[in-house]
C-alpha cells in the first residue's frame, strides 16, 4: 500500500471512529495506534479530522462536565479529563465555562452521597467511618467538606 493509501486508511478510520462517539485527540491518537497505524500516520488523521472541527478536546470537556456536574465532584471530573489527555488550562476553561451555565453545589452532592449510604443521626463505629470516608475522599470530596456535611447530617462515630 502507497503512503497517499495509507494516509486515506487512517483519515477514513478516524472519521468512521468519531461517527459512533467524541473522542479527545489523545483517544483517538491511542486508538488509531492500537488500529496498526503508525504515529506519524495516527497524528495526521487527528490534524485532518481536527481542522474540520470533528475533534475539539475543549467542547468534550465542556460536554463532559455538563454530563457530570451534579453526578461527581469537581476534582474527581478533572482527574477524569486530564486521564483522558485533555490538559489543565482546557479543563480549567471548560469548566468555568459550565459553571457559568451550572452552579454545581458539590455540598449538596456530597450530602445526597453520604444520604444514600447513612440516615441522618446515623452512629457509625469506627470502621465504618473510615470506609465512608474513604468512599467520599476516593470521589473527591475535600475533608473539610466531608466532615462539615457528616456533622451537618448528624452522622456520629461511636467512642468505644
Amino acid at each position: 500500500m502507497t503512503d497517499m493509501e495509507q494516509q486515506r486508511e487512517a483519515r477514513k478510520k478516524a472519521l468512521r471512529l468519531l461517527e459512533h462517539m467524541d473522542r479527545t485527540e489523545k483517544g483517538l491518537t491511542d486508538r488509531l495506534l492500537r488500529a496498526g497505524f503508525s504515529e506519524e500516520l495516527a497524528e495526521d488523521a487527528v490534524s485532518y479530522v481536527k481542522d474540520y472541527g470533528y475533534i475539539n478536546d475543549r467542547r468534550y470537556a465542556l460536554n463532559y462536565i455538563m454530563y457530570r456536574i451534579h453526578d461527581k465532584s469537581r476534582q474527581k471530573i478533572f482527574q477524569e479529563l486530564s486521564g483522558k489527555g485533555i490538559d489543565r488550562q482546557t479543563i480549567q476553561d471548560a469548566w468555568e465555562e459550565a459553571e457559568e451555565l451550572e452552579t454545581p453545589d458539590e455540598r449538596a452532592l456530597l450530602r445526597q452521597m453520604v444520604g444514600k449510604k447513612y440516615e441522618p443521626g446515623a452512629e457509625l463505629d469506627e470502621r465504618e467511618m473510615r470506609r465512608l470516608y474513604g468512599y467520599l475522599a476516593r470521589r473527591g470530596f475535600r475533608s473539610g467538606d466531608i466532615f462539615s456535611v457528616l456533622e451537618e447530617m448528624d452522622i456520629t462515630q461511636i467512642k468505644t
